[in-house]
């Protein structure tokens, strides 16, 4: 009996025990949240405390595990400026502005609650290690760890609905341990094409009380594209992928 007892009880605390490993569980959602190339469109509605808000309209396409380019359709006065994302490196192109700058993950192009690294996310599996996994009521919690100094967070808790391996909330924290922000996810939707993820994802963080931002996707489906896409020379015709 004793030994049965403690084969349970390490069942229960060790996720491979039952089946299911942590980077396997991370790896199943990014591919649930998105396919590995893609095209979509996106609106970044950004609340201040007051309720004013500020709302931008991009078209963004992924290649692979973490190439992604972003084109900003609206408002009018952003519209035309392009955000490129080759692993760590990221780069902002603005019409009639020389040569792309460089910009980093932590800072925002929209301003708001979410960073560069929110907007051109790639897959989660490729910036961090699934250290552990434990199992809730009806949820995964997944601890992950920054492979590199240059993600943007540091560790991310992230609880995983069990029945459809699709995040529901996501804390990010510092190395030092502080709260940066929760991302919720909501209304998952059926976007065609085997594509079954949430449309929504709302933010908000304890460094912005009383800001919120929020990323609703749509028209998201497959779609493959040649690796020029993802090149700096690429960024002033990233509008000819729409036509």
């Amino acid at each position: 009996m004793r030994l049965l007892a403690l084969l349970l009880t390490l069942m229960l605390a060790c996720p491979a025990a039952w089946g299911a490993d942590a980077n396997d569980i991370l790896k199943k959602v990014d591919r649930n949240l998105e396919p590995e190339s893609y095209e979509m469109y996106r609106k970044l509605i950004n609340i201040e405390p007051s309720g004013a808000k500020k709302e931008y309209v991009l078209y963004s396409v992924k290649k692979g595990r973490d190439k992604v380019v972003a084109l900003f359709l609206s408002p009018p006065s952003d519209a035309g400026r392009a955000t490129l994302r080759d692993g760590d490196n990221m780069w902002l192109y603005i019409p009639n502005v020389g040569k792309p700058v460089r910009i980093t993950s932590l800072q925002s192009v929209v301003g708001g609650v979410f960073n560069n690294a929110d907007i051109l996310r790639v897959d989660y599996s490729v910036e961090y290690n699934a250290e552990s996994a434990q199992e809730e009521k009806d949820a995964y919690l997944l601890n992950l760890k920054a492979r590199t100094g240059e993600v943007a967070y540091d560790r991310l808790k992230m609880w995983v609905d069990r029945k459809v391996l699709l995040p529901v909330r996501i804390e990010a924290y510092a190395a030092s341990g502080l709260l940066i922000k929760t991302l919720h996810f909501k209304d998952i939707k059926d976007f065609g094409g085997g594509i079954r993820r949430p449309a929504t994802v709302e933010t908000d963080s304890p460094l912005y009380k009383g800001h919120r931002s929020i990323m609703l996707y749509s028209q998201l489906k497959k779609r493959e594209f040649p690796d020029e896409v993802f090149t700096l020379n690429y960024l002033s015709r990233v509008e000819d992928l729409r036509k």
